[in-house]
């Protein structure tokens, strides 16, 4: 054991074995939690090689994602894609691997752990959506989730989370200790950038006709509240008589009856454009030629979207519930996430204020600097040594 003056903690350099559930490391396909896997992963393996990393995949998997010669991929089925094969991937499957290649831990950044394995497991929960709001996902989900994440929470030697928000409230849900939970924050990608203004008229002209807009990034999850921002944006445009458009990027996956109803109702659905899933390099330009990020999930685990806005220098507008406060700090509008009204009035303050959007802008850069995914790697780094060496 030494002592790294640079990080503050000790660092075991006895060689280790870290088994990692890599399911969601899927090419073109990253979501919040792939990305964070992604992101932690690359300079965790990189930075320490004297260490071994066992990757546990459910499919072939992508070169892309073996980022260092001290990585060993394994692939091994059943895809783990629903519930019943969640228990015979996590409960037969990688409980075999890591009793096979002798591991000394394993690392799961989805939460979900072997209860079979004896082995010291490190959980990365990123929330409890589906413990307040089991309706919002298929029941036959619904019911896995809230059954065995109690038993995973018990089971891991640590937890990680992604915000203080989620750290207490694993604690108040599972009654596990707050020193064995430890907040590892996401960070945002480097990729994002502000653009020029000759730049983004050029983005304004392929995407919105020339015309300012809003913007939502993210899945269409009943979570995310997209019902109320399309009610909240016909409102907006009513008010302020403006051509002021809405673009939501994101695939239509949770697309239901109840959203297409009340996109049927606006008066102004002609000025609602989905783009479908972009590329990380076109999700810049859309989000930096933004009027403003409007980002009002009604639950939220961390909302890497809102780190996306402050990197590409737009206004954000955003909820004032669960974790989203303490990512936003003062750098953005919070509002109500349930109240329609707040959301419009948000809506109207940016569009009529130029200060008001160059104030929360400056903002934005400055909260950056309180996140990134090195960082994260680093507090992971640290909560995988606390499970080695407690």
């Amino acid at each position: 054991m030494i002592f790294d003056n640079n990080t503050n903690y000790f660092t075991n350099i006895a060689r280790m074995k870290i088994a990692v559930n890599t399911r969601l490391l899927l090419p073109n396909k990253l979501e919040g939690i792939g990305w964070f896997m992604y992101e932690t992963l690359q300079r965790i393996v990189t930075q320490h090689p004297q260490h071994e990393f066992v990757f546990i995949f459910d499919r072939p998997y992508s070169p892309e994602f073996i980022f260092a010669p001290n990585v060993t991929p394994v692939v091994i089925g059943p895809p783990a894609r629903h519930p019943f094969l969640f228990y015979a991937w996590f409960e037969l499957s990688v409980a075999y691997i890591i009793k096979k290649h002798r591991c000394d831990l394993f690392l799961s950044p989805d939460g979900y752990l072997s209860l079979r394995s004896n082995v010291k497991q490190l959980a990365v929960i990123h929330d409890l959506c589906f413990m307040h709001y089991p309706q919002d996902i298929k029941w036959i989900y619904a019911k896995y989730l809230v059954y065995f994440f109690p038993k995973f929470a018990r089971k891991a030697h640590r937890i990680a989370t992604v915000s203080n928000y989620s750290k207490h409230d694993i604690n108040k849900q599972y009654n596990i200790p707050l020193h064995k939970i430890d907040v590892v924050y996401n960070g945002v990608n480097e990729a994002f950038k502000p653009l020029s203004i000759a730049e983004q008229e050029l983005v304004k002209a392929k995407y919105s006709k020339g015309y300012m807009y809003f913007v939502y990034v993210g899945a269409l999850h009943p979570r995310k509240n997209i019902a109320r921002l399309l009610q909240a944006y016909d409102a907006f445009c009513t008010a302020s008589k403006s051509d002021v458009k809405l673009i939501i990027v994101g695939e239509k996956q949770w697309w239901n009856a109840h959203l297409q109803n009340v996109y049927n109702g606006t008066a102004h659905k002609q000025n609602i454009l989905f783009t479908g899933r972009l590329s990380t390099e076109e999700l810049n330009k859309v989000l930096a030629s933004a009027l403003a990020l409007t980002y009002i999930p009604y639950f939220e685990g961390f909302g890497i979207p809102i780190l996306e806005g402050f990197k590409c220098q737009i206004p954000v507008i955003t909820s004032n519930s669960t974790s989203m406060p303490e990512v936003a700090g003062d750098a953005a509008l919070l509002i109500n996430p349930f109240n329609v009204h707040e959301i419009v009035d948000a809506m109207l303050s940016v569009y009529n204020s130029a200060e008001l959007r160059t104030q929360l802008v400056n903002k934005g850069t400055v909260q950056l600097n309180n996140f990134s995914w090195q960082q994260s790697a680093d507090l992971l780094w640290q909560s995988i040594e606390k499970c080695i060496q407690e």
